[in-house]
């Protein structure tokens, strides 16, 4: 799949999904950028294990919801490899409330993570990624997106925008050589599901209702995200991928 000695920043990369996607490449023979933000044990837990399959690993602490911090980001992937080759667009965050309670406050802190560092991010790695002769994006939403769940307006929203920009970064971006696209997952159950209250009833629905047979695991994400990554995935252009088992197909 053409991995080998490539090098992929993973932001919130050191858990859930993002430590998913981050393992699938290393097995692959790519270097990774992980970015995180609060906990340094579980990054440094992380960097050490993904290092024993052979591949170099850096950490770097940042906000991506600041612009600043972005900027810093990919200086620091510049200055430790010099090159970028793909950019996973993972970490997440949301205030998690009814629509009627939610403040200006909640609006900004989840966009600015959730859509807004997208472009931003996009922007930085683009620079890197064309002097290479191109590269690739692939951002994570969900299902939140196309459908109501409960307390999950401004998350829902925020992935919208982010698969509205997606299809825009694909057309924008693609004289550079660089391809972009989503990967939304239906119920993951990871350190973020435990921030919803009614956790359990969408761990039992998932479970029970899903035409597969079994809820969606992180590893089933990282899947199609190594596939986006692939060269048999260059003329996929500004999709969002659905990888939900099935469930988005119920009423």
């Amino acid at each position: 799949m053409s991995f080998q000695g490539k090098v992929a920043v993973i932001t919130g990369g050191t858990r859930g999904i993002g430590r998913s996607i981050a393992e699938k490449l290393a097995d692959q023979g790519c270097h990774l950028v992980l970015n995180y933000f609060r906990n340094r044990s579980k990054a440094e837990e992380t960097k050490e294990q993904l290092e024993k399959k052979g591949v170099q690993v850096h950490l770097v602490k940042a906000n991506i919801g600041e612009r600043d911090k972005i900027t810093d980001l990919f200086e620091e992937v510049d200055k430790v490899f010099g090159r970028l080759d793909f950019f996973i667009n993972n970490a997440a965050s949301g205030v998690i409330k009814p629509l009627m309670e939610l403040k200006d406050n909640h609006w900004d802190w989840t966009m600015d993570i959730n859509s807004k560092a997208l472009l931003f991010c996009a922007q930085e790695g683009a620079k890197l990624m064309e002097r290479n002769g191109g590269g690739k994006i692939v951002s994570i939403s969900s299902l939140g997106s196309i459908r109501v769940i409960e307390n999950y307006t401004l998350v829902g929203v925020s992935k919208a925008a982010l698969e509205a920009l997606t299809r825009y970064l694909a057309v924008e971006l693609a004289p550079k050589g660089i391809i972009c696209n989503a990967v939304s997952g239906g119920v993951v159950d990871t350190e973020a599901l435990q921030h919803f209250s009614n956790r359990e009833e969408l761990l039992k629905e998932a479970s029970e209702k899903t035409p597969a047979g079994r809820m969606v695991q992180p590893e089933d994400i990282a899947q199609a995200v190594l596939f986006l990554l692939s060269d048999q995935a260059n003329m996929i252009r500004g999709q969002t991928i659905v990888v939900d088992g099935g469930i988005s197909l119920l009423a």
